[in-house]
């Protein structure tokens, strides 16, 4: 499934990431979730790899999965001085990568709706070793501001139902909270305008003044049994 946002205007993508999480909320809840530190990480769904070099700086190999190649190409670019890290081209539910050989698979708004996902999520579990974590980091539908703007453009979207599916494929749950904050007034309305259709943007650059707000996660984790499960 396309992602626009990115996909469109990397650019202005690059500056929603640099605004996304400022006091790394999320990066302290994945850590203590699953700390990978001298582990080997896929990042599904990479985008440009942004979030790459965070991985590498602890892990012992980071490798990302992208399936569109101008991204793969800009996120290679991004981490070519980086001994622990490749980046690949692949979907989700085809990972080029071998059986049980990484401990953190990391998706990052990637699996909004929840049923429909369970060909990644297998993939996830065949390239993960014993033990291994399946981090799954998704926006928060169901909380404000952000949770009605995408409801406004995705009226069929459950949040009730997109939690249910992951509760009952064995995933915890963690609310996070996060800051969104940017530098110029002009990028955060440029940002909100790839974001969401015309109307629901303009609604959200009128509902909020100065540079930030907050915006809420929900971190999705699943661990690999280490060994036999008896029934």
């Amino acid at each position: 499934m396309p992602s626009p946002n990115i996909w469109h205007w990397p650019d202005t993508y690059e500056v929603e990431n640099h605004a996304q999480d400022v006091d790394g909320a999320i990066w302290r809840a994945l850590r203590a979730a699953c700390d990978w530190a001298g582990r080997d990480v896929v990042d599904v769904g990479c985008g440009d790899g942004f979030h790459l070099p965070v991985f590498a700086a602890t892990a012992r190999h980071v490798t990302g999965v992208e399936p569109h190649h101008p991204l793969v190409r800009r996120a290679r670019q991004r981490v070519s001085d980086l001994a622990n890290v490749r980046v690949l081209a692949g979907p989700a539910q085809r990972l080029p990568l071998p059986d049980s050989s990484a401990d953190l698979v990391h998706a990052r708004t990637a699996y909004f709706f929840g049923p429909g996902c369970e060909p990644g999520l297998a993939e996830a579990e065949r390239v993960l070793r014993p033990g291994g974590t399946l981090a799954i980091v998704d926006l928060d539908a169901a909380a404000p501001p952000y949770g009605p703007w995408l409801r406004a453009d995705l009226p069929q979207y459950d949040p009730d139902e997109v939690e249910g599916f992951f509760a009952d494929n064995g995933f915890s749950l963690t609310r996070v909270t996060t800051l969104w904050r940017f530098e110029r007034r002009a990028d955060l309305e440029a940002v909100l305008r790839i974001e969401f259709s015309a109307p629901v943007a303009e609604r959200a650059i009128a509902e909020i003044t100065g540079l930030s707000f907050p915006v809420s996660y929900r971190l999705h984790v699943r661990r690999k049994p280490t060994g036999l499960i008896l029934l």
